[in-house]
């Protein structure tokens, strides 16, 4: 049996550099991403993704983007944070405390700027289509599929697939009990070898023969 794959390489595919394993090139330390979930990029470095996908990301908000295992993130989708949302309770729309040095204001005020989402975070086995765009503060849940340039303003259940603008659910994945059952299993929390020995049923969506 094949041993338990170096989850600290960066590609998954030997003669694929469009693809990465996201884990292996974060750096940002408010990043969390779980092992064997991937994004492609035929248009720029995918390893390039915490700067050219994650926009608005500043450590003044301390907020985080999460994303768990077995995710698959295509090519031009985007993570854009509370720092680019701008004060609806203020009467202006005006970025005022980001501009503290002209206006005399208190430069520990800054992030009044904007109203602040918090974190992203994004579950397990969940698919993001090409060019969608994620929202802060939206939690998407195990097992759904965001369409292609989908803008993703308010949360997801799980295993549902959503898409347009703003983003509407078209239909769930599976019905209530299969759903139930692949949350209680949580099969990407397997270890690698039970996964592999399940992956016939897994592939062929036999719910009833995993175990």
């Amino acid at each position: 049996m094949k041993e338990e794959p170096n989850m600290n390489k960066i590609y998954p595919r030997s003669h694929d550099k469009e693809t990465v394993y996201l884990k292996s090139v974060i750096t940002n330390p408010h990043i969390i991403v779980g092992d064997y979930t991937m994004y492609n990029d035929f248009n720029s470095d995918p390893a390039s993704f915490e700067k050219n996908n994650v926009l608005y990301h500043y450590p003044v908000n301390k907020d985080k983007l999460i994303i768990g295992k077995f995710c698959s993130i295509a090519c031009g989708a985007k993570f854009i944070f509370t720092s680019a949302n701008h004060s609806l309770h203020s009467l202006s729309s005006y970025p005022f405390p980001l501009f503290f040095e002209e206006w005399g204001l208190d430069g520990k005020d800054i992030t009044q700027a904007w109203d602040n989402k918090g974190d992203i975070v994004i579950g397990n086995d969940v698919w993001i289509g090409y060019e969608a765009v994620i929202l802060s503060g939206v939690h998407i849940g195990d097992g759904a599929i965001i369409g292609t340039r989908a803008v993703v303003t308010r949360d997801v259940p799980p295993y549902t697939i959503v898409g347009g603008v703003p983003a509407r659910e078209i239909r769930k994945r599976f019905d209530e009990q299969t759903v139930a059952k692949l949350l209680e299993f949580r099969w990407w929390d397997w270890s690698y070898a039970k996964i592999k020995a399940n992956l016939s049923a897994i592939m062929s969506g036999q719910i009833d023969k995993l175990g």
